[in-house]
């Protein structure tokens, strides 16, 4: 039991650090869920009993197990599942992106990989694009690897930008069209996060009836709300003053 929760914290203060690579926090990912499913399957009741036996000893009130969990301040939910978080399609497209990874000599490099993450872009790569990559996929991490200006790359940002200054991006087209997808995935994954999260805030109930655009314009500044705290109060009636001609001056 012990050893199940070690796991879990080790795994989650691993998940923490900002230079953890994909392939290793994945797999810490699998390893905690694993750990996490034997304890509800063998260890469950042992460890509840030990919960509530601490709870006791301290004269803590124990909380109603089959009640839902609210996060203070937040709405009525249920617990996320570790599984609807990391689900079996994002974490073999973590994966297979990390493959990529530059650092070390290119040595997370596995052309299955990196050719099953194309099929996650049927839209960007045809079956014969796809026979393409793969023939470029064979030049290119010889190419990288013979070539010295790569050797101080260490993440897919610098190797995007290193290809374009060597100009083997217009050697390797397809290998750099991946290459753009894998970089903009993220961005794209945490934007969206990002909206969702803001909407809530923003389009409230005593805005509910707001029209689409002033949404849009409200997400922005909020959302980007360190950038427009940089923008004076001045510049902005500036701005709308020099719109058009108003009748006064503001």
């Amino acid at each position: 039991m012990e050893a199940k929760e070690r796991t879990s914290n080790v795994g989650g203060d691993a998940l923490q650090k900002k230079d953890q690579d994909i392939i290793n926090a994945m797999t810490l990912v699998s390893l905690t869920n694993e750990q996490l499913q034997s304890l509800r399957n063998d260890g469950w009741e042992n460890f509840l009993n030990r919960v509530i036996s601490f709870y006791k000893n301290h004269e803590i009130k124990f909380p109603d197990m089959n009640d839902y969990y609210v996060p203070p301040g937040r709405l009525r939910r249920l617990f996320k599942k570790l599984n609807n978080r990391f689900y079996e399609v994002n974490v073999k497209l973590l994966i297979c992106m990390a493959c990529s990874n530059p650092a070390n000599s290119f040595a997370a490099f596995d052309k299955k990989k990196i050719l099953r993450l194309a099929k996650f872009y049927p839209h960007d790569f045809t079956k014969v694009d796809l026979l393409e990559l793969e023939f470029q996929l064979v030049m290119y991490i010889v190419h990288v690897r013979n070539d010295a200006r790569f050797q101080q790359v260490k993440d897919l940002g610098g190797l995007s930008c290193m290809l374009v200054e060597t100009d083997k991006h217009k050697t390797f087209p397809y290998v750099y069209l991946l290459l753009k997808l894998v970089l903009i995935l993220p961005v794209a994954t945490i934007s969206v996060e990002r909206v969702f999260s803001g909407m809530s805030f923003v389009k409230n109930r005593l805005r509910n009836s707001m029209g689409d655009q002033l949404l849009n314009d409200s997400l922005v500044t909020f959302i980007e709300k360190d950038i427009f705290l940089q923008v004076s109060d001045e510049s902005v009636l500036r701005r709308f003053h020099n719109i058009k001609t108003r009748r006064i001056n503001f």
